[in-house]
């Protein structure tokens, strides 16, 4: 039971940056741990699994529903009759609400006033990756201040200066080296996972643009990056199974890449 509690998954569902990664790795835990796990870290699974489903129209984003698509096909083929039964409940009623709150957003069509583009600009630049591609899907002119070129110039060097050789130009489309960038990074599925392990806290942490999120950490640390983890080491460590570095995990995963698909209309 402490190995799941020291995971942090319900808390990470709470936040809307970390859900899909949270119901993603709910979503492997299910399909490759849940028959093997004590009866009192299944009802963790299960109340986290609920959880997940009735925060879903707080988080609602494209992403998200991916997530919490693909936890619910999980909990169709694992979990027994009555626990699945509820699940299902719990995910047709967050459905339910979430066209509702989309339905009533239409309805009211309010016309807020949108802030400056450098103002915008200066907003965006504290912002992480999922963040700042969700950011696009809410208005034209948010679309228009995610494209800044010095916001994915920032990004790229925040993520790939140790790993990309790029020739600095004049002129160059960060939005597009970093999306190249992104891709070919994501063929790690330990990019996918939202997981990454802290030497100095010594344990699984959700990573926060490839650092722990622990201040003190990033400071001992002098800011380097995490060792990255898949989510299928997460399930090994939750199993208590010595995992390689080269574990392959289900390519069904609705990580947060998918938003580069999506552009505003």
């Amino acid at each position: 039971m402490e190995r799941y509690q020291n995971l942090m998954v319900g808390e990470a569902l709470s936040k809307n940056r970390l859900y899909p990664f949270a119901c993603n790795e709910l979503s492997s835990i299910l399909n490759l741990a849940y028959a093997r796990l004590p009866k009192n870290v299944k009802a963790l699974i299960f109340r986290d699994t609920l959880s997940a489903f009735r925060l879903l129209p707080d988080i609602d984003t494209s992403a998200a529903v991916s997530a919490a698509n693909l936890l619910l096909k999980s909990v169709e083929a694992v979990l027994p009759k009555q626990k699945k039964n509820l699940a299902i409940v719990e995910f047709k009623q967050a459905k339910v609400a979430l066209k509702r709150r989309t339905k009533s957003r239409e309805e009211k069509d309010i016309d807020i006033p949108s802030l400056p583009q450098d103002i915008l600009i200066h907003i965006f630049s504290f912002l992480d990756v999922l963040s700042l591609l969700s950011s696009a899907q809410v208005s034209r002119s948010w679309n228009q201040a995610t494209h800044e070129n010095s916001l994915w110039q920032t990004q790229f060097d925040l993520h790939f200066n140790q790993k990309v050789l790029i020739r600095i130009q004049s002129g160059i489309d960060w939005r597009e080296a970093f999306k190249k960038a992104f891709i070919a990074a994501n063929s790690s599925k330990a990019l996918r996972s939202g997981r990454g392990y802290c030497s100095y806290c010594d344990c699984i942490v959700w990573h926060d643009d490839l650092r722990c999120a622990n201040k003190q950490c990033r400071l001992k640390s002098g800011n380097k990056p995490l060792d990255l983890i898949s989510t299928h080491q997460v399930v090994n460590y939750l199993l208590g199974i010595e995992s390689s570095d080269d574990e392959s995990e289900s390519d069904d995963e609705a990580f947060p890449g998918r938003l580069w698909k999506l552009s505003y209309v």
